[in-house]
């Protein structure tokens, strides 16, 4: 709901499969993934996205796995939110990942 009410389009899914869903009927710039999403591992989508659409930024949000050992296992994830996360922590990856899309976008 902040998303959106800073002007971003928020689409939820609730697994991987609707995850891949969306991912396939919808141009995204930013995917926030969990690495817990419904009973599947974030993990496993962000390794199709790189190799499908290694553009798209990914960050990651996570409360149940240290930090430090997430962006070992991610290293090719462009951001890691961990929860609790503040609001505008969130909002500002969020912009500044778009941002980094639009110029890989515009530099094509």
């Amino acid at each position: 709901m902040n998303l959106e009410l800073d002007g971003c389009t928020v689409l939820e899914a609730g697994g991987l499969s609707e995850a891949r869903e969306i991912l396939t009927h919808s141009s995204v710039d930013v995917v926030l993934l969990d690495v817990h999403i419904g009973r599947d591992d974030g993990r496993e989508l962000l390794r199709e996205l790189r190799r499908s659409s290694p553009e798209t930024p990914v960050a990651f949000l996570t409360g149940s796995v240290d930090r430090g050992a997430l962006e070992g296992d991610t290293e090719r994830a462009d951001a890691v939110i961990p929860k609790p996360f503040r609001l505008d922590e969130l909002t500002s990856t969020v912009k500044d990942l778009a941002a980094r899309r639009r110029e890989i976008d515009s530099s094509e």
